[in-house]
């Protein structure tokens, strides 16, 4: 499933660097395995399923697509440690727990469906903190050589940030237990990367995340925009997947974006690209 041509090429004389992306073959992942294979990154892929989500695109070809479980300790540890950098990109958004499970058919970008393991805290807190620790591991080796610090990229949620915003702890204690829970689990991620000073991490918070072929949110996407434009405090404007893979393919690439960065900061980074 690779192409032979990748593996052998360099980049301006450089090694080519490799990027490990979990949940290659989601809605996200998909479009940053895209993005990081135009920019010349050596890709891995880790997802259940580990297949390509669309055999006919040259780009997904050249990945190198893994099938195993983001969960286990070792397995991650394994495919970070033959990685220069991470974009966490596993996610749901209705967990088994939930009772709306079965709306991931509709809401997922990718047709997944929970396993019934898939709870936010396993799939979103477990997965990212087992893939920190290998990077913090990895990384402390690297510093003893003087190689900068590695990055680590996080798909959060504009709504992780609502404790910093007007009102936002009042829509959140109003918001259904479901919300609550892939929150929380959200936000631990994001506090063991405050707490990483070996890694570069960048957070994207993106609201509501689209493109022309998702009907399931395309009638709400100009609402949000909409309540974002007049200043609602609460609504950040929606992000194309596009924008959303883009940006996160040029932090793991530029050694100076960290940090968090809302819509109006992932798009200056897709930008760049």
């Amino acid at each position: 499933q690779r192409s032979s041509s990748r593996i052998s090429m360099q980049l301006g004389g450089k090694k080519q660097q490799r990027l490990l992306v979990l949940g290659g073959s989601g809605f996200v992942g998909s479009e940053v395995c895209r993005n990081a294979v135009d920019c010349g990154f050596q890709v891995t892929s880790l997802s259940r399923r580990g297949a390509n989500p669309d055999p006919k695109d040259e780009r997904l070809q050249q990945v190198d697509w893994r099938a195993g479980d983001a969960t286990d300790k070792k397995t991650v540890a394994s495919l970070v440690a033959n990685a220069d950098a991470v974009v966490h990109a596993v996610g749901l958004l209705f967990d088994v727990d939930s009772g709306l499970a079965n709306f991931n058919l509709i809401v997922s970008g990718s047709g997944s469906k929970p396993g019934p393991q898939s709870t936010y805290d396993n799939i979103t807190r477990k997965t990212a903190l087992l893939a920190i620790a290998a990077a913090r591991d990895k990384a402390r080796m690297q510093s003893l050589l003087g190689v900068p610090p590695m990055p680590f990229v996080f798909v959060s949620c504009a709504e992780a940030g609502w404790p910093d915003v007007q009102f936002g702890d009042k829509v959140e204690a109003a918001a259904p237990d479901w919300l609550k829970r892939y929150l929380t689990a959200k936000r631990a991620v994001e506090a063991e990367l405050r707490i990483s000073p070996s890694l570069r991490t960048t957070t994207l918070r993106p609201s509501l995340i689209w493109n022309w072929q998702k009907l399931d949110v395309l009638p709400v996407i100009p609402i949000f925009n909409l309540a974002s434009a007049i200043g609602v405090p609460f609504v950040d404007k929606t992000v194309r997947v596009e924008t959303l893979a883009k940006a996160a393919v040029a932090a793991a690439r530029d050694p100076t974006v960290s940090g968090v960065q809302r819509y109006d900061g992932m798009e200056r980074l897709a930008k760049t690209l």
